[in-house]
C-alpha cells in the first residue's frame, strides 16, 4: 500500500504514515484497517468533536482499479451522535484519485484557526482559507472550489452548513450526491473548521499483479452486466425494493407504527422511472449505475433519491408525493445531512406531537401533521440551520426524545437511527441493528436480502424463514463478515460477485494466496477490532438492544403477529461469535484465535 498523509490542522505539520505491512495483509484496508490505524486513539474520554479527534479518510486495495463497483472508499473516527466507532462508506470519484496522488488515506486531526479548504495536487498539498465558503451549500462549494483551484478534473469532498453548525447527523459529500451519509463524520469535519479536500492525482493506481488482475476485473464486470439484481438497480434504482418490502411489513410507516403504506406504488422505483427518471449515474468504474438522474417539470437534471430517502420523507412520514421527496433529499445534500437520521428525528417529532408530549410551544409554532410537507421541509431547513427546535433536532433523535422524557420512543440503537428495515418484516435485520459497531445501521449486515431469499452456499450463508430467530444467529454473523470484507476492500455492496472470483480478484490486486476461508476471516477479524474499540469507549451487552417500537406487534400486514425475540437472538449470536456472555466482550481466546494479541492484552488484562 501507499502511504498515508497525516495532516495537523492546527500546527499545519504533515507528515507521511507508513502502514506496518502485517496490518495491511491482517485487514487489507478501509474500515478494518483503519480502525485498527485508530485503535489507540479512540478513547472513551475523546470528544469526537475536539480538535484531538481523528477523522481518517481511507481507500482500498480495489478502490480505483475499475474492478466491480470499486470507486469507493471510507471516512472513519468517533461518531458524534453515537460516541462509538464510526465508518461511513461512500462512492463517486474522489477515492481513486487520492489513490492517484499517491496517498491511501487522509489522516487529519487538529482545528484550523479558521475555516479551510485542503488542496493536495499529487503530493502538493496546499492548505487555502475557506472564509467565503463557510455557509455555502454543498453543490455551491463544490463548484466554486474547482474553479478556485484551477483543475476541472479535480475531485472535492464538501460539507455544509449542517456540518459547520456541527448537526450530529451531518454528512460529508463528493460528486454532486455520494453521500458519507452516516454517524455524523460531517460534524467531525466540520468541528476542525475543514470546509472541503480537492485532489488531483495522475498516477496509475497500484495493483500487485496487474497482468492477472485485469482479466479478472473484465470478467467480474461482465458477470455483474448480466447479473438479475444489477439490471434490476439499473433500471429502477434502489427504491426497486419499495413494493416488496412493503408487502413483507419490512417497509417503516408512520415512524415505524403502521403496518402498511397502501400508496406505496406512487413511491416506488417504477414510478420515478415512468414518470421523472431521465438519466442514469455511476461512480467510478461501475457497470450497475444505480443513481438516478430525474427531471421535474422544467428544472435542471437532478439527483433522485435513494430507498432509504424516499422511505424516510415517504412513508414514515405518511407522504406519498414523489417530487416533494426529490425536493427533500436535496435540501439534505446541500446542507450535508443524513436523510436516513433527519428523516427518522423528524419522524419522532411527529409522533411525540401526535401523542401531545409537545405542542406548538415546542414546535415554533409549527402544527407537525403527518403528511405535511410544508412543515416537512420547515424542519429540514431549521435543523439545517439549528434554528428553533431544529437546534434539538439536530442532535438527533436520541437527544431529541430525551430532552422531553421519552427517550424509549426513539428508534434509535446507541445514538444511530434505525434505518428503513423493520425487523418484524425480515428478522435478521435484528441482530444487524443490535450488534452494528456504529448503532443501528443496514449496511453492515444487510441480512433483509438474506431472508428474501438471496443466500450464498459458498459461504456458508444459507436460507432461514424470514421470522426464524436464535438458529440463523450464526448465520448473520457469517454475513457480517462477509460485508466487513466489502468494507475492507472497498466494494460496494450491490457488487454480487462470486466469492471465488473475489477472492482471486483480491489476491491479484494484493499479492496475497488466500482462500475465501482467509477473507472471511480477515472480516472477522476487523468485526471483532470494532467491538473491542467500542468496549474500550463504554459499550457493554446493555447496548445490544432493539428500540421498543420494534418489538411492539402489528394486528396486519406482512409482519403481522410477529417480534423478533431480541435476547434469545443474542445469546445465540454470542455463542456464534465466541463472545462472553456478560460483557459481550470477545473473549481472550477468540481475539488470540484472530492473532490480535495486543487487543486481548488490551481488554482482559
Amino acid at each position: 500500500m501507499q502511504p498515508i498523509l497525516k495532516i495537523d490542522l492546527t500546527t499545519g505539520k504533515t507528515e507521511e504514515y507508513q502502514i506496518p505491512k502485517d496490518w495491511e495483509r491482517d485487514f487489507l484496508g478501509g474500515a478494518s484497517l483503519a480502525a485498527r490505524i485508530l485503535y489507540s486513539s479512540l478513547r472513551r474520554e475523546l470528544d469526537p468533536l475536539s480538535p484531538e479527534a481523528p477523522l481518517l479518510f481511507m481507500t482500498g486495495p480495489l478502490t480505483g482499479t475499475s474492478g466491480p463497483t470499486t470507486g469507493r472508499f471510507v471516512v472513519c473516527g468517533k461518531g458524534a451522535a453515537t460516541g462509538l466507532w464510526a465508518e461511513s462508506n461512500i462512492g463517486g470519484f474522489w477515492g481513486p484519485e487520492l489513490r492517484a496522488a499517491g496517498y491511501d488515506g487522509l489522516w487529519i486531526t487538529g482545528k484550523a484557526e479558521g475555516p479551510v479548504y485542503l488542496w493536495l495536487n499529487g503530493n502538493r498539498l496546499e492548505v487555502r482559507d475557506a472564509a467565503h465558503l463557510w455557509g455555502q451549500d454543498t453543490y455551491t462549494t463544490q463548484d466554486k472550489v474547482k474553479e478556485e483551484v484551477g483543475e476541472k478534473s479535480a475531485r472535492v469532498c464538501v460539507i455544509g452548513p449542517a456540518g459547520e453548525k456541527q448537526v450530529r447527523f451531518a454528512s460529508i459529500l463528493c460528486d454532486h450526491g455520494r453521500m458519507a451519509g452516516r454517524t455524523g463524520l460531517g460534524a467531525v469535519m466540520g468541528a476542525k473548521n475543514l470546509k472541503a479536500i480537492a485532489v488531483r492525482g495522475t498516477n496509475p493506481i497500484p495493483v500487485f499483479d496487474l497482468a492477472t488482475y485485469a482479466p479478472l476485473r473484465s470478467e467480474a464486470n461482465r458477470a455483474l452486466k448480466q447479473d438479475m439484481e444489477a439490471t434490476v438497480l439499473r433500471e429502477l434504482g434502489t427504491a426497486s425494493a419499495a413494493n416488496y418490502s412493503e408487502y413483507m411489513g419490512a417497509m417503516p410507516v408512520k415512524y415505524y407504527r403502521r403496518a402498511s403504506f397502501e400508496n406505496v406504488d406512487n413511491v416506488s422505483g417504477a414510478k420515478m422511472t415512468e414518470t421523472i427518471l431521465v438519466g442514469r449515474s455511476a461512480c467510478q468504474g461501475c457497470v450497475i449505475a444505480c443513481g438516478r438522474v430525474v427531471k421535474i417539470g422544467e428544472q435542471a437534471r437532478r439527483k433522485g433519491p435513494e430507498y432509504e430517502t424516499i422511505v424516510g420523507f415517504g412513508p414514515n412520514l405518511l407522504n406519498d408525493d414523489l417530487e416533494s421527496i426529490v425536493d427533500l433529499g436535496e435540501l439534505c445534500d446541500r446542507y450535508g445531512m443524513d436523510t436516513i437520521s433527519c428523516a427518522n428525528t423528524i419522524g419522532l417529532a411527529f409522533h411525540l406531537f401526535e401523542k401531545g408530549t409537545i405542542s406548538t410551544k415546542d414546535s415554533d409554532g409549527l402544527v407537525l401533521g403527518w403528511g405535511d410537507v410544508e412543515v416537512i421541509k420547515q424542519l429540514v431547513h431549521r435543523i439545517g440551520r439549528r434554528e428553533g427546535i431544529g437546534d434539538l433536532l439536530a442532535q438527533g433523535s436520541r437527544c431529541f426524545g430525551a430532552h422531553f422524557d421519552a427517550e424509549e420512543e426513539a428508534v434509535q440503537v446507541n445514538g444511530l437511527e434505525v434505518a428503513y428495515h423493520d425487523p418484524r418484516g425480515v428478522s435478521g435485520m435484528a441482530l444487524s441493528y443490535a450488534t452494528s459497531p456504529r448503532g443501528a445501521c443496514h449496511n453492515q449486515s444487510d441480512y433483509f436480502f438474506v431472508d428474501w431469499g438471496h443466500t450464498n452456499d459458498t459461504l456458508g450463508i444459507t436460507f432461514f424463514e424470514r421470522h426464524a430467530q436464535a438458529e440463523k444467529a450464526a448465520n448473520v454473523a457469517r454475513h457480517q463478515d462477509w460485508r466487513t470484507v466489502f468494507n475492507s476492500i472497498v466494494m460496494c455492496i450491490f457488487a454480487n460477485t462470486e466469492p471465488e472470483l473475489q477472492v482471486k480478484l483480491i489476491n491479484a490486486a494484493c499479492g496475497l494466496d488466500w482462500t475465501i476461508e482467509d477473507m472471511l476471516r480477515c472480516g472477522e477479524r476487523g468485526w471483532n477490532l470494532k467491538r473491542a474499540i467500542n468496549h474500550r469507549m463504554g459499550l457493554t451487552r446493555a447496548n445490544d438492544k432493539l428500540p421498543r417500537a420494534l418489538l411492539e406487534p402489528f394486528s396486519d400486514g406482512g409482519s403481522a403477529g410477529f417480534i423478533p425475540d431480541i435476547q434469545g437472538m443474542l445469546s445465540a449470536y454470542y455463542a456464534a461469535r465466541g463472545w462472553d456472555k456478560e460483557t459481550g466482550k470477545p473473549t481472550r481466546e477468540k481475539l488470540l484465535q484472530l492473532g490480535l494479541d495486543d487487543i486481548a492484552k488490551d481488554l482482559w488484562g
